[in-house]
């Protein structure tokens, strides 16, 4: 779809113009050469375009992992290409598969041991909910019981192009995110914490069976009548 000449676009500009300049400006002083940005918006475009996801894997929806970071689908085209096997060096979890309740403390103990900013993508059915596998003993009914998860991505398993769309989210999340005030992320606030308790394994379930800082169980139904 065209644009007229007289109406400006905001397709390359993640965020507001500076206080006192408007939109319209803006388009009209880039187009003569002049850029007028932020910190923010440089730092937010940087960490966008040079995401390092953490190189491992739970279940069949690995295979679509490694498939996106083939050639025909091309992750690198996002500035997304490097897995880093350190969770020291990684900024993005991608859940991909089934989370068993013995694999769970592994998990949580690796994105703790990520450094912040970080973010999470779930994808398939099984990190979801549990899919299939949900009123199973040993599998987890959702990884966001216990991180918090920033992006979904629903499929069993999903195509190559759906893990891209949810990269493609995560980097509009990170442009978009402001640094200061109410709205900050959590590892800019005072109030809110970047570990989360690692499950360990009780006489019956695991202790805690969920975080209840992410995640409280649903009150139950009180049906009127019989």
């Amino acid at each position: 779809m065209s644009n007229p000449a007289n109406t400006p676009t905001s397709t390359h500009l993640p965020t507001p113009p500076p206080a006192g300049i408007s939109v319209e400006e803006r388009e009209s002083m880039r187009r003569q050469g002049v850029l007028l940005t932020s910190f923010a918006e440089i730092y937010n475009w940087g960490r966008a375009n040079s995401i390092w996801p953490l190189q491992f894997g739970l279940a069949c929806c690995a295979i679509e992992m490694i498939c996106v970071a083939a050639a025909r689908f091309d992750i690198a085209r996002f500035g997304a290409e490097i897995f880093r096997a350190s969770p020291r060096q990684a900024d993005l979890m991608i859940m991909n598969g089934t989370v068993t309740k013995k694999m769970l403390p592994q998990v949580v103990r690796l994105w703790n041991q990520m450094g912040e900013p970080k973010f999470c993508i779930v994808m398939g059915a099984c990190a979801s909910s549990g899919g299939p596998f949900r009123e199973g003993y040993n599998v987890v009914k959702g990884i966001d019981r216990f991180i918090p998860v920033d992006v979904y991505v629903p499929g069993c398993p999903p195509r190559p192009e759906a893990l891209l769309h949810g990269l493609m989210e995560i980097q509009k999340k990170m442009r978009e995110e402001p640094l200061t005030g109410p709205d900050a992320p959590r590892y800019f606030r005072k109030d809110t914490t970047c570990e989360y308790p690692i499950p360990e394994f009780g006489e019956h379930d695991l202790v805690p069976p969920y975080n209840s800082e992410l995640w409280k169980p649903p009150a139950p139904i009180v049906r009127e009548g019989k």
